[in-house]
């Protein structure tokens, strides 16, 4: 693992092209977000899903919640052919950056942990350091990633909300009990959704576990309930009749209704009082069929005046299509769907898997590539300037295998129309499989961020892959973007070197990130440079495929120190044409 590199303070000359040109690659210096990752062993190297958010009101302050497991056990620890999650350990792992990204820091608090479990024996995990979300292990619960976070005004003591009150971060993620007593469980079903928050970042980037709130389950929870694939955002523009108002959004993956349906609906809860309390609704129907199918891998912003969106690729008639609900008094009643445009969702069922993949077979899991990404010119901390265009941007696979293109379409008026999605230009070979855009909050300049695979699908585990990150730039004119560079194409790396820990297959994660400011912005993607292949592996993952599979390697023992040693990275971009 490569150590922080700062970033460049100003962007240089780039190659300017109308929108659908191919651009030049510009070669901005990156920097590893996940610092406090070790490379080796496997799986406490592991880190994937990173999100970030800017703090409007001091944008020099910038969080990362990233997937991380530096405190599982080694695989050596008991069984040398397993890598479990060690029971009770959290993944939700936090990261700051008081310079706008261009250095990173990995607080240390104290919880469950299993960091020192490096083996030979079996593993005994114990309160101890861990370098993810404080106050779970307390609270009978572990974090379990997907992490989501956000800044909003901090509420003062009568409950109004003011930017002069200072900033909350908000960080939202998946959660289960601690115990698997049911006697002991702190709420019922497999996951919930809980959010913690900090009014103190640099205190809580100094490793003080007290800046955290405890954390809040705000889903509602049956024995049977599954909550899944959360995001959060704060009314983060004071111009708003809602200003400060938090909201989440996620699916609820529910029982199987004998067979007939699998109930999924999308949920949405709000907060008024800065995360204390939480107002939970349903938004649309909850069944999911082979017919219609309800938004997943959801998305939620706001705009200058205070409507809600909340976008997610779903079903209508049998037709992929990105979805859209929209509230106009604050969460309290939603008016959709509304479709967008249609998706054909990218990647080829993996019979071993049981799940789409694109790189090629026991490859990473897309289930979310078509997905959507969203982002709001809402004109954040004050409103001012807000155009409130929304820009949306996913992987397509219209065009078939190895033909995948990142789509692009944007609404200039509120989601009423949209743009024709149109494919954005990408270097010879790409095949985005996650993006993500940002736009600046006055509109006027649009970045998106990319993870994609380098090389075509293979049939095979010997040949190699490619996984690059890229951030791109354009000027938005009128509500059109054009003019795309080049910012950053990270260092490439291949796939094949990072694992699920059940070792049958790659993994990295459900999505990218960025997010922007008038002057800047912030960018994070899922990076294999550092992880190296093991033949081992190679060579079991290929077995699987076939009547005689072998049994799964001793891994530490027969594969490279930094098998596994997936990192997050990024970069931060000043707007090359202020």
């Amino acid at each position: 693992m490569g150590r922080p590199r700062l970033i460049i303070a100003s962007v240089a000359a780039f190659a300017a092209a109308v929108f659908g040109a191919a651009v030049a690659a510009y070669a901005a210096p990156d920097t590893e977000v996940t610092v406090g990752s070790p490379p080796t062993p496997f799986s406490q190297n592991k880190q994937n899903e990173p999100a970030v958010a800017i703090d409007a009101h001091d944008p020099s302050v910038v969080v990362a919640g990233v997937n991380d497991e530096i405190d599982m056990e080694s695989c050596a620890a008991g069984d040398p052919s397993t890598c479990p999650f060690t029971d009770g350990v959290g993944v939700s792992g936090v990261y700051f950056s008081f310079n706008g990204g261009a250095s990173w820091t990995q607080p240390t608090y104290s919880g469950w942990t299993a960091r020192d479990c490096l083996g030979p024996a079996p593993c005994t995990p114990h309160v101890g350091p861990i370098g993810t979300l404080p106050g779970y292990y307390e609270a009978g619960l572990v974090s379990d990633g997907d992490p989501a976070v956000a800044f909003g005004p901090r509420p003062a003591p009568d409950g109004t909300f003011s930017w002069a009150n200072g900033s909350r971060l908000y960080y939202a993620n998946l959660t289960s009990n601690f115990s698997a007593n049911r006697k002991l469980e702190t709420f019922r079903g497999a996951e919930a959704i809980a959010v913690s928050t900090t009014d103190d970042v640099r205190a809580a980037a100094a490793s003080s576990a007290s800046a955290w709130t405890a954390p809040v389950i705000i889903s509602r929870q049956s024995s049977t309930t599954f909550s899944d694939k959360e995001q959060i955002y704060a009314d983060n523009a004071s111009s708003s009749r809602f200003f400060g108002h938090v909201y989440t959004c996620w699916a609820s993956f529910r029982s199987n209704s004998h067979g007939q349906a699998f109930p999924t609906p999308l949920m949405v809860a709000r907060s008024a009082d800065g995360g204390r309390t939480w107002v939970t609704k349903q938004v649309g129907p909850a069944t999911s069929n082979g017919i219609n199918q309800q938004p997943d891998g959801c998305v939620v912003r706001t705009d200058s005046v205070g409507n809600v969106y909340v976008f997610g690729v779903g079903a209508r008639g049998g037709t992929s299509l990105q979805l859209m609900y929209k509230s106009t008094d604050g969460g309290a009643h939603w008016v959709g769907p509304t479709a967008v445009a249609p998706v054909v969702e990218p990647g080829v069922f993996d019979p071993v898997e049981g799940r789409p993949v694109m790189d090629g077979i026991a490859g990473a899991r897309v289930d979310l590539a078509g997905g959507p990404n969203v982002d709001i010119a809402n004109g954040r901390p004050t409103g001012a300037g807000a155009t409130n265009e929304i820009f949306m941007t996913w992987s397509d696979g219209r065009l078939g295998l190895n033909n995948e293109q990142l789509m692009l379409t944007w609404s200039r008026n509120g989601g009423t129309s949209w743009a024709t999605p149109a494919p954005l230009a990408l270097t010879t070979g790409d095949r985005p499989v996650y993006t993500a855009p940002a736009v600046s909050p006055d509109g006027s300049d649009l970045y998106i961020v990319h993870n994609s695979f380098t090389t075509p699908y293979r049939n095979d585990t010997s040949s190699p892959r490619g996984l690059i990150g890229e951030v791109r730039h354009a000027n938005v004119t009128a509500g059109v973007p054009s003019g795309w560079s080049t910012l950053e194409r990270a260092t490439a790396g291949d796939p094949r070197g990072s694992s699920a820990n059940a070792l049958t297959s790659e993994f990295l994660g459900d999505y990218v990130y960025a997010a922007a400011t008038n002057d800047y912005a912030v960018a994070v993607w899922n990076d294999s440079r550092d992880a190296a292949v093991c033949q081992s592996i190679n060579d079991y993952r290929a077995s699987l495929y076939t009547a005689t599979p072998l049994p799964a390697p001793n891994v530490l023992g027969t594969c490279p120190p930094t098998f596994g040693n997936t990192d997050i990275f990024g970069g931060t971009y000043p707007d090359p044409t202020p």
